[in-house]
C-alpha cells in the first residue's frame, strides 16, 4: 500500500488506564475503563474512539458515494456504536452498529448509498470479515 497519510499516536499509563496523544498535538485525551469493565470511567475508552474514527469515516465514504453519483446529501449523521464483550475463549471481540441518517432521502436509495459507503470505507474493509458491523439506515 502506498501511504497517502500516517497518524500516530502514543499510549501512556497502562493502556486502558493512562492517556492516548497524537505527536502533532491534535488529540490528548485520558484514557479509562469504564465502569461498566470496572473502571471509574473518568476518561475517553478504546471503544469510544474506535466508535467516533468509524462514525467519521464512514460519513465520509458516503458523501464520497453521493458525491460520485451527483445525488446531493445534506444534514446527514452517521452514529457509531461499539460493543466489547467475551469471545467465550477468555478474550474479548468488538462489535459494530452504524446508524446512517440521511433526511428527506428515499429509504432505497439511502439504503444504496450506506451499503456503496460500507464498501469503500476504510474502516469497513479492515473491519470486514473480522468483526461484526452492522450498518442501518434510519429516518431520524
Amino acid at each position: 500500500m502506498q501511504a497517502l497519510y500516517t497518524a500516530e499516536a502514543l499510549s501512556t499509563g497502562q493502556g486502558r488506564d493512562g492517556r492516548v496523544a497524537t505527536t502533532d498535538g491534535q488529540l490528548d485525551l485520558v484514557v479509562a475503563p469504564p465502569r461498566e469493565l470496572g473502571g471509574t470511567g473518568a476518561g475517553t475508552n478504546p471503544e469510544q474512539l474506535f466508535a467516533a474514527g468509524f462514525a467519521a469515516c464512514f460519513h465520509s465514504a458516503l458523501h464520497a458515494v453521493a458525491r460520485g453519483r451527483k445525488i446531493k446529501v445534506e444534514n446527514s449523521s452517521v452514529g457509531g456504536r461499539v460493543h466489547i464483550g467475551s469471545n467465550g475463549e477468555g478474550g474479548f471481540q468488538l462489535a459494530v452498529e452504524l446508524e446512517v441518517v440521511l433526511p428527506d432521502m428515499e429509504p432505497a436509495l439511502a439504503q444504496e448509498l450506506a451499503d456503496a459507503a460500507h464498501l469503500v470505507c476504510p474502516y469497513s474493509n479492515a473491519t470486514r470479515g473480522n468483526i461484526e458491523v452492522t450498518v442501518r439506515v434510519s429516518d431520524d
